[in-house]
C-alpha cells in the first residue's frame, strides 16, 4: 500500500510539472512571436539572442518529451517489465498450453490429477485445426512430457515459428474425465512488451510473465568423465516421457 501511495504521489507531481512546463512553453512562443513582430526595423533583434531563445524553446520541448518518456517507463515497471527482466537466464515453468515450433520441435508438460485409462493428445494450429494426434492408455497420475517433432498427421514437416496448442482429453476406466494442467518450461531468453502486456521468451516459446508458476536455477553444465566412467543411457525418444518435478 505504501509503494502504491508513493507511486501515485510521484505520478501526480509529474503531471503538475508537465502542465507547468507546457504553460511555460506556450508563454514562450507568445513572447517570442510578439517580440519578432514589434522589433525595430532599424535595429532588428540580434541573431545571437534569437538563436539563444530558440535553443531555450527547444530545451523546454525536450523536457516535456523526457517527462512523457519517464511516465512510460514508470508504467512499464508497473506492468511487470522490471520483475520479468530479472527472470532472464533462469529456469521457469509457465502455465500455458501454447508453444512455438522452433528447430522443428515443440514440447509441453502435462499433469494428470490421477491415473487415466485413456489419454488423447492433440496438437492444434492457430486456426484450431488438428495437425497431430496421439492416443495413450493406462497413463499414471502426475507429470508427463510430450515432445512433438513438428510433423503433421500426413508426415509433412511444418515450418518453424508457428504457435500451437496442446489439447488433452483424459478419462478413467468408467469414462469420467480426469483433470489436468498444461505447462511449458525452459530458460528465459528475452522479455518484451506487446500492446501493454509483458511476455517472456521461454526457450523458443513466448508466454505472459504472469503465467509463470515456478522459478529455478539453470541446469548445471556437466563435464564428461575422463576415463573409465560409466556412460549415461540415452534419453527416451518416445514423445511421451515422465517429466521431472518442478
Amino acid at each position: 500500500m505504501q509503494t502504491n501511495a508513493v507511486a501515485s504521489s510521484q505520478a501526480a507531481a509529474s503531471s503538475v510539472g508537465g502542465q507547468r512546463l507546457a504553460e511555460s512553453f506556450d508563454t514562450f512562443l507568445v513572447l517570442l512571436t510578439t517580440q519578432m513582430k514589434n522589433q525595430d526595423p532599424l535595429s532588428p533583434m540580434d541573431s545571437g539572442d534569437f538563436t539563444q531563445q530558440i535553443v531555450q524553446m527547444t530545451g523546454v520541448e525536450q523536457q516535456l518529451l523526457t517527462n512523457d518518456l519517464l511516465k512510460q517507463l514508470v508504467g512499464a515497471s508497473g506492468d511487470g517489465v522490471a520483475d520479468a527482466v530479472s527472470l532472464i537466464g533462469k529456469q521457469v515453468r509457465a502455465a500455458t498450453d501454447q508453444a512455438t515450433l522452433s528447430d522443428k520441435s515443440a514440447e509441453w508438460v502435462y499433469r494428470l490429477d490421477r491415473e487415466a485409462k485413456s489419454v488423447k493428445i492433440e496438437v492444434l494450429d492457430d486456426k484450431g485445426s488438428i495437425v497431430q494426434v496421439r492416443a495413450l492408455e493406462n497413463v499414471a497420475g502426475g507429470e508427463h512430457r510430450f515432445a512433438w517433432d513438428g510433423k503433421n498427421i500426413l508426415g509433412s514437416q511444418l515450418p518453424n515459428g508457428g504457435t500451437y496448442t496442446l489439447r488433452i482429453t483424459a478419462t478413467d476406466s468408467v469414462g469420467a474425465k480426469v483433470g489436468h494442467n498444461t505447462f511449458i518450461d525452459g530458460l528465459v531468453r528475452a522479455v518484451e512488451q506487446v500492446d501493454g502486456q509483458t511476455f517472456v521468451t521461454i526457450g523458443g516459446s513466448r508466454a505472459l510473465w504472469q503465467t509463470i508458476s515456478s522459478i529455478g536455477l539453470p541446469p548445471a553444465a556437466t563435464t564428461p568423465a575422463s576415463s573409465g566412467g560409466s556412460t549415461a543411457p540415452p534419453e527416451n525418444s518416445d514423445d511421451e516421457t515422465p517429466a521431472l518435478a518442478a
